[in-house]
């Protein structure tokens, strides 16, 4: 299951963590923040203990969507040893998702 990330977790679990985490941006009133919902489960049970992924509500977490000039969702973030390493704007197949962990691993 995709982890919740929030302000206040979210150096601990994200930043000092040494795996890859690939963090999606979303709101629940966004339609393709819900539509992408499935594909980052389905992704967090492909990778369950190799990649941290997880989740941060926008509305409840604006500092830091704030630090990362998170402007349109969803916004999917990949984060390795504290540094963004890929992003991808806009709902994506799993497919495309799952590229981008494989170049990152």
């Amino acid at each position: 299951m995709a982890l919740e990330f929030t302000d206040a977790n979210f150096k601990s679990n994200v930043l000092d963590s040494d795996k890859l985490t690939v963090v999606d941006f979303w709101a629940e009133w966004c339609g393709p923040c819900r539509a992408i919902g499935p594909v980052i489960e389905e992704l967090a049970k492909d990778y369950d203990g190799k990649v941290n992924i997880g989740k941060v509500n926008v509305d409840n977490n604006p500092q830091v969507s704030m630090n990362y000039g998170i402007t349109s969702i969803p916004a999917i973030l990949f984060i390795k040893n504290g540094q963004v390493v890929d992003k991808q704007v806009g709902a994506a197949p799993k497919a495309v998702l799952d590229k981008k962990i494989q170049a990152n691993l």
